[in-house]
C-alpha cells in the first residue's frame, strides 16, 4: 500500500491525514527523519511557514527534507507548504528558511491578513469541475520557472484593477497550492497527489 506522510510539526495535520485516509492510502504523521525515510510521498500542510521551518530545524528535519526533495520524493505543499517548497520568497520574515526545490517565486501573505481570508471556486487543470478554494492568509505565485506547470489561477480585485494570480503549480513530483484542499470533503486535489505518488513509485520500482 502507498504510504504518504504529513509533516506533523504545526498546522492542518489532522485534516490532511483524514483526506488521505479517505482515498485509501496509508497516511502517517512525520516528525522524525526515520519516519520521513519510510514514506512514498509527503504533504507539507498549511500553518505558519516560519514556525514550521524553525521546528523542522529543531527536530533535525530540515536537511533531510531538502535531501528528500532533491532525490525526487513527491511532495504536496498547501498554503504555508507552498511557501516552504518555493525557491524564492517575497515579503518573507527576516532569515526565513525554506525546503526549496520548486522553481517559483511566492509572495507570502499575498491575499492579506486573516480578515482578508476568502473562499471561492478554483478551476484546476486535470479536474472536471472547480474545487472549493479556502484562502487563509494565503500566498500566491508571482513567477514560475520554465519547468513549472500552472494548474490554477484566480482573479483578485486590487486598487490597480483585477489581477490574475497563480494559485496552484506542479513541477515534476512537486505539487503546490495556495489554498486549503484539506478543508471539507472534496478530496480531488489530494487525489491528484496520490496519483502522482503512485506514478512515481511505479517508475522507480
Amino acid at each position: 500500500m502507498t504510504v504518504i506522510g504529513v509533516l506533523a510539526l504545526q498546522g492542518d495535520v489532522r485534516e490532511h491525514l483524514r483526506a488521505l485516509t479517505a482515498l485509501g492510502v496509508e497516511a502517517v504523521a512525520v516528525r522524525r527523519p526515520a519516519e520521513l525515510a519510510a514514506v512514498d510521498g509527503l504533504v507539507l500542510p498549511g500553518g505558519e511557514s516560519t514556525t514550521i521551518a524553525r521546528l523542522a530545524r529543531t527536530f533535525d528535519l530540515l536537511e533531510p527534507l531538502r535531501a528528500a526533495v532533491r532525490d525526487g520524493l513527491p511532495v504536496l505543499g498547501t498554503c504555508a507548504g507552498m511557501i516552504l517548497l518555493a525557491d524564492r520568497i517575497l515579503d518573507g520574515a527576516a532569515g526565513q528558511e525554506t525546503i526549496g526545490g520548486l522553481d517559483v517565486t511566492v509572495r507570502r501573505n499575498a491575499f492579506g491578513r486573516q480578515t482578508d481570508s476568502f473562499e471561492g471556486p478554483v478551476t484546476v487543470r486535470g479536474l472536471d469541475a472547480p474545487v472549493h478554494g479556502v484562502f487563509i492568509r494565503a500566498p500566491w505565485v508571482e513567477a514560475v520557472g520554465k519547468g513549472v506547470e500552472v494548474l490554477a489561477r484566480v482573479e483578485v480585485a486590487t486598487p490597480h484593477g483585477v489581477l490574475d494570480r497563480i494559485v496552484m503549480v506542479r513541477q515534476g513530483p512537486l505539487l503546490a497550492a495556495s489554498f486549503h484542499p484539506e478543508v471539507g470533503d472534496d478530496h480531488r486535489v489530494h487525489g491528484l497527489f496520490v496519483d502522482l505518488v503512485t506514478q512515481t513509485v511505479t517508475q522507480t520500482s
